[in-house]
């Protein structure tokens, strides 16, 4: 996901599909686990998709403080 579209969507509905993601990594791990990884690049975007969302998450709340991201 690109972060123009992570940008382009309110709190919640970053929330929701964050909390989405990270079961679905979780599941994926668990099955790359008991039955082998097909598809290992899958689970690195699942991942750096995550750390998008919680950064424009992070930064949102820093100017609702008044303080600038480093």
């Amino acid at each position: 996901m690109k972060p123009q579209e992570i940008r382009g969507k309110d709190d919640q509905e970053i929330l929701f599909d964050l909390q989405n993601l990270e079961k679905e990594l979780f599941d994926m791990k668990f099955r790359s686990l008991m039955e082998g990884n097909p598809d290992p690049a899958r689970i690195r975007r699942h991942r750096r998709d995550i750390a998008r969302m919680k950064t424009i998450l992070r930064e949102r709340e820093l100017r609702l403080r008044g303080q600038e991201p480093r």
